[in-house]
């Protein structure tokens, strides 16, 4: 009985010894001095270009004119966003930009996760090294380069696609591609997901290779197809994976792009093309309303920090990997 009572007690003591806290932060890294060095460099990197420009949200709050100093600046309060939130256009390009960040989030994951499992399943290596190339190599080409790529392709002399489509009867004439905004959506998706593909199965063929054998051994023995193993063995190990890459990408959900959109949008289909990052550009910076684009740019990241933290805490909640 004296042991039993005895016990509990000792327990106890052992986590009131037990250091938490900043102690226990300075603990592992004094165990981990070579990581620490090695971190040191990004750890300066990201205080110098990340944390101390964050000052310049100041101007945000002010009528900022580039030729006075600090202290001669105008304070403003709140002006320039309730300026932001009266601009009708303001809310048109919100809704293009969460939509094209949806369907390329939508579009990069699906296809992906997709091409990551075909790669997978193929059992003829120099094959398989083919496909991975061909689908590496368009992420590495600018966007200036894709975009005349994308216009080519989608001329009505010569492109491609209207010549396919033609042939197979789908169409009667050439359509103007780029020249009618109800198309352009489509085409962005279709354009990220040519370019960015094969990249973004790195990740996911890298978790593969973790897979324990023996499972899909195991699997098979039990009579498991391809496609039933697949299904319980490949996608369920890379579970924790996606989840992660989802909370990212959450918090990125008004980040929808520049370049693309920039290149392959005009003036006909500038009410589907233009997100909130070529407003801030027209309508603040080359305008010289530089309070008026900070205030954009800071309610952009506000807004990425809650989907973020939401996401991340809508993920603990559901018991699932989370990033903190």
């Amino acid at each position: 009985m004296a042991d039993s009572i005895a016990k509990p007690a000792s327990l106890k003591r052992m986590q009131v010894l037990k250091p938490t806290g900043a102690k226990l932060f300075f603990i592992k890294l004094r165990n981990q001095k070579a990581l620490a060095a090695m971190s040191l460099p990004f750890v300066i990197w990201l205080l110098v270009f990340k944390y101390v420009p964050i000052w310049g949200w100041t101007i945000a709050f002010q009528n900022f004119k580039p030729a006075k100093k600090l202290a001669d600046q105008q304070w403003v309060g709140f002006d320039n966003f309730k300026f932001l939130f009266l601009d009708d256009g303001f809310y048109r390009v919100m809704r293009n930009t969460v939509v094209m960040s949806s369907i390329n989030l939508v579009l990069g994951f699906v296809t992906a996760i997709t091409l990551a499992i075909l790669l997978n399943e193929l059992r003829r290596a120099m094959f398989k090294r083919f496909v991975q190339t061909v689908s590496y190599l368009p992420h590495f080409i600018s966007w200036v380069v894709a975009a005349n790529i994308v216009s080519s392709a989608l001329s009505t002399e010569n492109g491609i696609v209207n010549i396919l489509l033609m042939k197979l009867h789908v169409i009667n004439e050439p359509i103007l591609w780029l020249a009618e905004g109800k198309y352009f959506w489509g085409i962005l998706g279709a354009a990220e997901v040519w370019k960015n593909v094969g990249w973004n199965t790195i990740i996911y063929l890298a978790a593969m290779t973790t897979i324990d054998p023996t499972l899909y051994e195991a699997a098979e023995m039990d009579g498991a197809s391809r496609f039933r193993r697949i299904v319980h063995v490949t996608l369920p190990a890379l579970k924790p994976i996606i989840v992660i890459l989802l909370i990212m990408n959450l918090g990125n959900i008004l980040e929808s792009g520049f370049e693309p959109q920039y290149l392959l949008g005009n003036g006909l289909t500038a009410d589907y093309s233009e997100n909130l990052d070529i407003f801030v550009l027209k309508y603040g910076i080359a305008m010289g309303k530089f309070s008026f684009a900070t205030a954009a740019g800071m309610f952009k990241t506000v807004i990425s920090f809650i989907f973020l933290f939401s996401a991340n805490h809508l993920a603990k909640k559901l018991g699932q990997p989370r990033l903190f």
